[in-house]
């Protein structure tokens, strides 16, 4: 028997599972279970380079896993509310040798956090609810603040 894709062990952390079989797009919909606005990519980026993650360099979301990189081993990487992107993304780098980034929603866009990868996916999270929820008629209203919260963590 599969063990589950996740596993909640509170409402602040996650316990991703991930094997050479898990599709691209399963370990997608599970991360969004927990933060609804955002998603993370995945990218064929073995220099790990910024200029790399384009959309020519993106994972189709059917591929497993294992396809996208040989030797994966089975492992479960635990994400946690007050985790920084950045961190989350050099789990997979250090775990599966994998590209990944996370995105933000920005209303009906998704968005690179690259500006803002210091900060926890709470935050990110939060502030893609802020972005993409219905506001007031306020047309003065600036969609965000880079320096929000940046001493909070």
């Amino acid at each position: 028997m599969q063990k589950p894709l996740y596993m909640f062990t509170n409402m602040k952390t996650m316990h991703l599972h991930i094997s050479p079989n898990s599709l691209i797009s399963d370990i997608q919909n599970e991360f969004n279970r927990l933060f609804p606005f955002l998603k993370i990519e995945f990218f064929n980026n073995k220099s790990f380079t910024r200029s790399n993650y384009s959309a020519s360099h993106l994972i189709p979301h059917q591929k497993k896993i294992g396809e996208c990189q040989l030797g994966i081993k089975d492992y479960a990487i635990e994400i946690e509310n007050e985790m920084k992107v950045s961190v989350l993304e050099k789990l997979f780098k250090e775990h599966f040798n994998l590209a990944v980034k996370v995105l933000r929603k920005s209303g009906n866009l998704w968005l690179e956090t690259t500006m803002t990868d210091n900060w926890s996916l709470e935050q990110q999270n939060n502030h893609g609810r802020e972005l993409s929820t219905a506001r007031s008629n306020k047309p003065d209203v600036e969609d965000y603040d880079l320096k929000r919260d940046a001493d909070r963590y």
